[in-house]
């Protein structure tokens, strides 16, 4: 009789988890890449495209109203009645609630900066978020060390941006809070030695937010993720689902969604990570290589599986491989399940904090 090993056991376990979500991995092609300086994307085609138009996005839900983020032991008067509230005695940094009291399941991606309150945040897990929820707690982490003090009692989100790929990966993998800090601190002076004008008044704040809008490194940015319209429309007319990302020539991230729309919603937050974390770390290095993309991109079994359930709504999934994560969100509102939201990291215990010299993956 045969045995199979670990990893291969976890490897047709994830096929599975795939398959029945009606999408399988090795569906999904990778496209030669787009290049801006030394930021590589390569659109991801193939996959089924599921019908995603009913999830409300964080921006869309915060801009209308539907959704309120408050402060955990701030919430009363915002519920409605006989809603069951989340005990807390007063604000925490790492927890936030949120209520959904749109018609709308909402979707909140790990990454997306939540501003206001007492401190600006990162969200730490994807997630969906039924229709009128009762509130729920908000996993997060603080992206503005030093400041315990209301700057405004409104929530809102980082305006067209996500926290780059660099102070993503240590709230979605190791769940660090200090490590958030000390890449939030990384991503500050890199910024400021690649924007000098602008140093001064970074120097002045410990907020990732306003380090990231500052006028001088939002044109920094845009230069690289410039003629944003035409870089969508590329991948528009290929029908990309998500892209691979490559710095300085080494395959580091990638983002796929259920649907080219979800892709075009999330987009413009996306490009401005990615072209931020180039900036960070502005250095030549050898072309990405399409075929490694590819194999970054089939490479999703691992040695060590978690997934978390609310049955009915979503199943988020965390699988460790050597030198990567993969993280997965099935949607679960309806009997055809699929997979709202892929993305996998490069990934070690404890890498250079946002280093990502020249030369390709391991």
């Amino acid at each position: 009789m045969e045995y199979m090993t670990v990893a291969e056991l976890a490897f047709v376990l994830l096929a599975v988890t795939f398959a029945s979500a009606g999408t399988s991995t090795r569906e999904y092609k990778v496209l030669p890449p787009i290049t801006r300086g030394n930021l590589s994307l390569f659109p991801i085609v193939g996959g089924a495209e599921a019908n995603t138009a009913h999830l409300l996005t964080l921006d869309e839900g915060l801009r209308s109203g539907a959704v309120v983020v408050t402060e955990a032991g701030s919430l009363q008067g915002l519920i409605r009645p006989g809603s069951r509230i989340p005990q807390h005695s007063s604000a925490e940094v790492n927890r936030l609630v949120l209520v959904n009291n749109s018609d709308r399941p909402l979707l909140l991606l790990a990454g997306e900066v939540v501003t206001g309150g007492k401190q600006d945040r990162v969200i730490g897990v994807d997630r969906i978020v039924p229709p009128k929820s009762e509130p729920i707690d908000l996993s997060v982490f603080c992206v503005e060390p030093g400041r315990w003090v209301a700057s405004s009692d409104h929530f809102g989100t980082m305006s067209s941006a996500m926290a780059q790929p660099s102070v993503r990966m240590p709230a979605m993998a190791a769940r660090d809070q200090q490590r958030v800090w000390d890449n939030v601190a990384v991503a500050s002076d890199r910024m400021a030695a690649a924007a000098p004008s602008a140093a001064p008044a970074m120097r002045g704040t410990t907020s990732y937010a306003k380090v990231m809008q500052n006028p001088e490194v939002e044109k920094k940015v845009a230069s690289v993720a410039s003629n944003y319209d035409g870089l969508l429309r590329e991948l528009r007319q290929v029908g990309a689902k998500g892209v691979v990302v490559a710095i300085n020539g080494r395959i580091t991230w990638a983002d796929v969604f259920a649907s080219s729309d979800l892709l075009e919603k999330y987009w413009q937050k996306l490009i401005r990570s990615y072209a931020a974390e180039s900036l960070m770390n502005a250095s030549g290095g050898a072309p990405a290589d399409q075929k490694a993309a590819q194999a970054f991109l089939d490479q999703l079994q691992g040695n060590r599986e978690v997934s978390e359930t609310e049955p009915g709504v979503f199943r988020r999934t965390e699988i460790t491989g050597d030198g990567y994560k993969v993280f997965t969100l099935d949607c679960l509102l309806s009997k055809n399940e699929y997979v709202v939201h892929l993305a996998k990291m490069s990934y070690n215990d404890r890498p250079p904090l946002g280093m990502y010299p020249p030369g390709r993956m391991r």
